[in-house]
């Protein structure tokens, strides 16, 4: 995972509950999730668009 071995990712890991704390962690999550379905269906849109435009 990006050139990062397991005491790396455990160190991110500590520092950003040390920053945000453990009530914020799921409110985050839930926020990116809803950011990268809001990004899927975007590009769901644009590639519905260039599909209809080369139809006609």
């Amino acid at each position: 995972m990006f050139g990062l071995g397991m005491q790396e990712v455990l160190v991110i890991a500590l520092i950003i509950l040390l920053l945000f704390g453990g009530a914020k962690i799921p409110e985050l999550m839930k926020g990116l999730g809803k950011g990268v379905k809001s990004f899927k269906e975007g590009l769901k849109e644009i590639d519905d668009d260039s599909t209809t435009d080369k139809d006609s």
